[in-house]
């Protein structure tokens, strides 16, 4: 009976993992097909287009329109990859910086102040947009890239992530370390960083996947085509050409490329890192 169970319950999720998965290949298999065979029932074109790819990058005509598309993919693209990577990166680095400050420097009201940082996250998002857009006007930031960037360096649910972290790293490494004649900023790089590199490993994947998505602060900053994240631009895709369901799907399909690869190379890091902080934590 236990086999007979095991092998129900491995059925079953055999089936809910085929179930959610096909969206997903639907999706793919539409972005191949001629646009007479987008709406219909069969899974597999009978006449694959790779070509539509081409014609969302605009390497190719439209061949129903006979022209290249208006709209600018490649650099809605490469605006997205663009505005995640410099996010992360000083998201990151802001949040190692303030997790060290709160968890290996002793100073007055360090537990209180930590408390009120972790307080903003109490705060809705889009309560504090139109105060960030405020600041952004009067900095004269908007429209721009850093006005999509700046905002979003810094996160007290990353110093919150990497303080656990590095609470848990024995407070002799840093004794060691300063018996050596190490400073803060030596500890910090060769010390703490290389044994919270889990951690790190962790936010950076969270954070370029949320950044990359990112929809309602580039709507509300970005004026200027060309400035457009694909969030947006695939909004403007679909409210500019009506239903192309191929080239959405196509469009589609090579959005969520980075995200699969990213999860792909890294997925057994984001693992191992989010059962350490939950072990640890």
């Amino acid at each position: 009976m236990p086999v007979v169970g095991k092998l129900i319950g491995f059925a079953l999720m055999v089936l809910v993992s085929c179930s959610m998965a096909v969206p997903f290949v639907w999706m793919v298999t539409a972005s191949f097909k001629p646009r007479n065979e987008t709406e219909s029932t069969h899974l597999v074109p009978h006449d694959p287009l790779p070509s539509n790819y081409l014609v969302v990058l605009r390497y190719r005509p439209d061949p129903h329109l006979h022209r290249k598309l208006d709209l600018n993919f490649p650099r809605w693209y490469f605006n997205s990859l663009f505005v995640a990577v410099f996010v992360t990166t000083l998201q990151v680095l802001t949040s190692a910086m303030a997790a060290y400050a709160f968890s290996r420097i002793r100073w007055p009201g360090r537990d209180k102040v930590f408390v009120l940082y972790l307080a903003t996250m109490m705060i809705p998002g889009l309560v504090l947009m139109i105060p960030n857009y405020q600041i952004m006007v009067s900095l004269k930031l908007v429209n721009s890239y850093a006005g999509l960037i700046i905002p979003a360096a810094f996160s007290a649910f990353g110093t919150f992530l990497l303080r656990q972290f590095m609470m848990t790293i024995p407070p002799s490494m840093d004794e060691a370390a300063e018996i050596d004649g190490a400073g803060h900023l030596q500890i910090f790089l060769d010390v703490i960083l290389p044994l919270a590199r889990p951690g790190i490993i962790t936010l950076t994947i969270f954070t370029f996947l949320g950044n990359y998505q990112s929809f309602f602060w580039p709507l509300v900053m970005v004026k200027d085509d060309h400035l457009r994240t694909l969030p947006i631009g695939m909004l403007a895709f679909q409210t500019s050409y009506g239903q192309q369901t191929e080239y959405l799907m196509a469009a589609t399909v090579m959005c969520v490329v980075p995200l699969i690869a990213i999860f792909i190379v890294l997925q057994k890091r984001l693992v191992a890192g989010i059962q350490l902080g939950a072990v640890k934590g």
